[in-house]
């Protein structure tokens, strides 16, 4: 630099403000920019505010903020293009307090607002999520007249969907006077990340812009295709596509390309993505979303991914980056997978890739979610410098293969190496010890968590509720959802979870008059909630008012409604309704397909349920783990023994599916039902699952049912050693020794319950006669 002003003065050059602005320009580093900034008032333009505001935000481009608001501070002066300058340049580098704190400033010198001072005060409350000073400033945008503003409207939409109030997003969008592509761009790309029937109102949305005569961009395009994708809305994703190509659009653009391969495979369209992707020019990009959305689709099938991992790499000849490397190790993380994870890590080593945070988080992720915790926690050693997100993989790792010993000490570990937990860190302890759903571990984790975030945050306290129903523990859940100053809708629809898992569907229900009379409206989530809570208490009158409601606001085409609405049917005993709500469905998803042939096996109807599996397959529909427990079900209800050992071994030598805890224990339950107890009980010794408890369950009281004390005492000890605090184990053992004649030991093990405090629920069921529900 010093040498450039040698030469500048050896020509006789003199400095012109403009001329320090190109200097300012070209400086690389922070050095160099100090020296400008000297030669700056050298020369006497110390005071200019053209190059102050070029100073402001060079300094904060290179993040040193002082020195930046000294330069501000010394130029202060009551023109609004100066501080709009200071705004953007603070925004553009981050500095999104300090952008609040010069909005606050205008105000304090009485300086008028315009549009641009506005408009990034917003979107810094945006990226802060500061929903008070952002509600201010919508409040400023009315006083100087610019409600309804085309160009600030856009921001304000954002600005509320981030806070989660779609409802006034929505106001502000009807507000806009003239509403322009970026005022329904703004629109869609909200609808679009939302879920459930927010989602499908982005098409709306879209029509209306074609009626006023505005046609799509880019973004509106990529945004609706999300949509499409997550509600896999096939009809509607093959539209935009249509609509793409009528309108001459490039597809060979690299984010359009891939969200049309993303939306078809979510779709479960997957010859359509590959045709696609044939067509086009083939980026990593676009291999990337095929991958992915295989995964997300039909995650149990990891061969297709591999498949196409293969072609990408040996086919077309193209260099795998950390996204690819990441989704491969999703698609191969299954327990018997083991292998393919070991042999994507050799091959990264051996191609020499980087071992990036994406590649080691997805290693150690992929290595726990197939068993091999030591080998995560092995690569997680070898690592020097170990950040918050690094930690949550690993304490993710342990609480998934229930090693809470090890999550404690990796709390301990994060404490000396001066590493803090984040909000991710404590959501995902309270999600990981409710799965573990011990009450002592979860109040262990609630104080810890209440120390590290002292201030409620709403995202908190709903996890903390979800863990204590999960636990199990209703009324200290009940406790804390009081206890909660603010609630919104999924507190509410949490508690009303719990109160349906543990039997109290008449509190749910309550609790739902209550939520509706707060003013909350009910999402699909809750409305799946409400239905499971009608089929369980038998109210099969209120369950078609309700499926009334929900045509009349259009969730009909949402497959986990129809799915909860067949199901609720079925327990309700009509499974005439349950057909028929499923005949009439035009695109059926897969959950769709295992809900129906669910309601035919908890109606004994296991032939009709196998001819359903046999449909879905012709409609080249792949079965998941989910299909074949319905199956199993249904062959135990029916005692089809020699179909359900069928269907039971096809899983993994045709569907290339591991059979899990829930399907040993369906095929348990048929074996006892059928009366081969030592055949299943050797079945389930033989096992490779290292939770057997819903397997033994099962088969005790299948012990209980054919009178076979012998057995039934070897696995009810068993029981009792695994869970010496289950109620219902003590009840079963001892119903069986008192069958048996054993009243003794039937009177011992009822002593021992009763000293442990132990009582197991009556059950019951409920039949609606006319316009009264009673207990049977």
């Amino acid at each position: 630099m010093s040498s450039f002003y040698s030469k500048e003065m050896a020509f006789g050059n003199v400095y012109t403000a403009e001329r320090f602005a190109s200097h300012l320009e070209t400086c690389m580093d922070i050095g160099s920019l100090r020296k400008v900034h000297a030669r700056i008032f050298g020369c006497g333009f110390g005071d200019n505010i053209f190059l102050g505001t070029k100073l402001v935000n060079c300094y904060a481009d290179f993040g040193v903020l002082p020195e930046s608001r000294l330069v501000f501070n010394r130029i202060i002066n009551t023109n609004l293009s100066l501080w709009n300058s200071a705004m953007v340049g603070y925004f553009r580098a981050g500095y999104f307090e300090e952008v609040l704190r010069l909005y606050s400033g205008l105000k304090v010198q009485g300086i008028c607002f315009d549009s641009y001072a506005i408009v990034f005060g917003l979107k810094s409350c945006h990226e802060l999520g500061r929903m008070d000073f952002g509600g201010g400033i919508h409040g400023d945008a009315y006083k100087v007249g610019l409600n309804g503003d085309k160009f600030f409207g856009p921001s304000l939409i954002k600005f509320y969907f981030r806070c989660g109030i779609m409802e006034d997003a929505e106001r502000v969008f009807e507000e806009i006077f003239e509403k322009d592509i970026v005022a329904y761009t703004s629109m869609i790309t909200v609808y679009a990340q939302q879920a459930g029937f927010h989602t499908m109102k982005a098409f709306e949305i879209a029509f209306e812009m074609h009626r006023e005569g505005l046609d799509a961009n880019r973004v509106s395009l990529v945004s609706l295709l999300q949509a499409a994708g997550k509600e896999e809305a096939l009809h509607e994703g093959r539209s935009i596509h249509c609509y793409a190509l009528r309108r001459g659009i490039d597809l060979s653009d690299e984010v359009l390309e891939t969200s049309l391969v993303d939306m078809y495979t979510k779709c479960g369209a997957r010859a359509e993505a590959v045709s696609f992707l044939r067509q086009m020019r083939r980026s990593v990009a676009s291999w990337n979303a095929l991958i992915a959305g295989i995964n997300s689709y039909d995650c149990e099938q990891s061969s297709e991914a591999l498949h196409l991992f293969y072609q990408m790499v040996h086919q077309e000849g193209l260099c795998p980056n950390s996204i690819t490397i990441a989704n491969v190790l999703s698609a191969s993380s299954e327990s018997t997978c083991a292998h393919l994870v070991t042999s994507i890590h050799s091959y990264v080593i051996r191609r020499e890739l980087p071992l990036d945070l994406v590649v080691t988080t997805a290693l150690i992720d992929s290595y726990s979610r197939c068993g091999k915790v030591r080998c995560a926690r092995e690569l997680f050693n070898r690592l020097g410098v170990r950040d918050t997100v690094l930690f949550n993989v690993i304490i993710a790792a342990y609480l998934r293969n229930g090693v809470v010993d090890e999550v404690i000490k990796m709390l301990n570990t994060m404490a000396k190496e001066g590493v803090r937990p984040n909000m991710v860190t404590l959501l995902i302890l309270l999600s990981g010890f409710a799965d573990l759903a011990d009450v002592r571990s979860s109040r262990c984790i609630h104080g810890f968590v209440l120390r590290q975030c002292p201030q409620k945050d709403m995202d908190i306290s709903n996890q903390i509720l979800h863990m204590y129903t999960k636990c199990g523990s209703i009324d200290v859940a009940k406790k804390i959802f009081n206890s909660m100053t603010d609630k919104d809708l999924v507190s509410w629809t949490v508690l009303m979870m719990g109160y349906v898992n543990q039997g109290h569907a008449d509190e749910a229900l309550a609790l739902f008059q209550l939520m509706r009379r707060n003013g909350e409206k009910p999402d699909s989530v809750t409305l799946i909630t409400l239905l499971q809570a009608l089929s369980q208490l038998g109210m099969l009158k209120q369950i078609k008012e309700l499926q009334g409601h929900i045509y009349r606001i259009s969730l009909e085409r949402d497959s986990a409604i129809t799915s909860a609405i067949i199901l609720a049917f079925a327990k309700c005993g009509r499974l005439d309704l349950s057909e028929s709500i499923f005949g009439s469905t035009e695109e059926r998803s897969l959950n769709l397909w295992n809900t129906m042939i669910s309601a035919y096996g908890m109606h004994g109807y296991c032939r009709e349920a196998l001819e359903l599996f046999h449909q879905l397959r012709r409609q080249h529909l792949k079965p998941d783990s989910l299909t074949f427990s319905s199956l199993l079900s249904a062959c135990s209800h029916a005692g089809l023994v020699e179909e359900g050992w069928h269907v039971f071994n096809s899983m993994k030598s045709k569907y290339s599916i591991v059979p899990q805890e829930e399907h040993y224990s369906c095929m348990v339950d048929l074996l006892g039902r059928a009366g081969h107890l030592k055949e299943a009980y050797e079945f389930v010794k033989g096992s490779p699952l290292r939770d057997k408890t819903s397997a033994l369950s099962a088969l005790l009281g299948a012990c209980r049912v054919h009178r076979n004390t012998q057995l039934g005492e070897i696995i009810g000890m068993q029981l009792l050693e695994i869970d010496p605090h289950n109620s219902s184990t003590f009840a079963m053992v001892s119903n069986i020794y008192a069958e048996a004649g054993k009243w003794n030991d039937a009177a011992t093990l009822r002593l021992l319950a009763r000293d442990r405090e132990l009582r197991k629920m009556p059950g019951y069921s409920l039949v609606e006669l006319e316009v009264h529900t009673n207990n049977v």
